[in-house]
């Protein structure tokens, strides 16, 4: 959903974190980026993307949480434990992929129906599926480092020439959940709700304001004071997710301005 007022240097956030994260996979597999030539721009290379959202998901919490809770046992034709509670680990994790809607919700399907409609070869899925766990490795890797527990995210895929590219933004708060490992065990046993960094507080705020993204429904109106709250809680989740100080990227001026040259001198030094 597309909030109807800017949040200050979320793009910015958004931007440098996932540009930490796919210089981070390089090793693992080839993705679309080239260069970060300003804070708020990434440039990199145009690939056919595939209509399938891979998700992968390590504890059972969310959207799945809900399905579960009210009986469904296969998940994308994956087979769910009996008894489990939620935010409990998986086994191991699972991928539940969606299709790419246009306009309104993206569905969940399964690999085989995926498939079978031709939406993605077996060859190019297959590919997919392995990224998708290795990727998801790295990051949890990271984030364990950084006290935080990767529970799930999404990524996207392209082709270009024939090969299989990572593409989009990855392990973002708008693409991924993060719990705090500290005290995960502790609310687990006890029933509570685990400490979070994910864009799911927005979630929340809509749902208090009786939006849920239906049709006919208004959004709230955002106010300036709780604009900068937002902004404030996404540097909060770049510095623990990046173990780095934001450092905030000038706003007075003219920013497309500074944009075009930025971009512009990284072309001219290109070629």
């Amino acid at each position: 959903m597309v909030l109807p007022k800017g949040i200050p240097f979320k793009g910015q956030v958004l931007n440098q974190i996932a540009a930490q994260f796919l210089d981070a996979t390089t090793d693992i597999c080839p993705n679309w980026k080239l260069a970060t030539p300003d804070p708020m721009v990434t440039v990199g290379l145009k690939c056919e993307g595939f209509r399938v959202e891979m998700i992968i998901r390590s504890i059972l919490t969310g959207s799945a949480w809900r399905e579960y809770k009210n009986g469904c046992r296969e998940l994308c034709g994956v087979r769910l434990p009996d008894g489990m509670k939620e935010n409990e680990r998986f086994p191991e994790p699972i991928i539940t992929p969606t299709t790419k809607a246009d306009e309104g919700h993206d569905m969940n399907i399964s690999k085989e129906e995926i498939i079978a409609q031709g939406i993605v070869s077996a060859e190019d899925y297959a590919i997919m599926e392995d990224y998708t766990r290795k990727i998801f490795a790295r990051g949890q890797e990271i984030a364990a480092k950084r006290g935080l527990i990767l529970v799930d995210t999404k990524y996207e895929f392209g082709k270009r020439d024939g090969k299989v590219y990572l593409i989009d933004e990855i392990h973002t708060p708008d693409s991924s959940r993060y719990f705090y490992a500290d005290g995960y065990e502790e609310k687990l046993a006890k029933g509570e709700p685990q400490k979070q960094l994910s864009k799911e507080f927005v979630r929340q705020w809509l749902i208090e304001h009786n939006f849920m993204n239906e049709p006919g429904q208004t959004m709230p109106e955002i106010t300036d004071e709780y604009a900068e709250s937002v902004s404030e809680r996404y540097i909060e989740l770049y510095e623990h997710i990046t173990g780095t100080k934001f450092d905030k990227a000038a706003e007075e001026g003219d920013i497309a301005a500074r944009i075009e040259r930025n971009v512009s001198e990284w072309l001219k030094a290109r070629k």
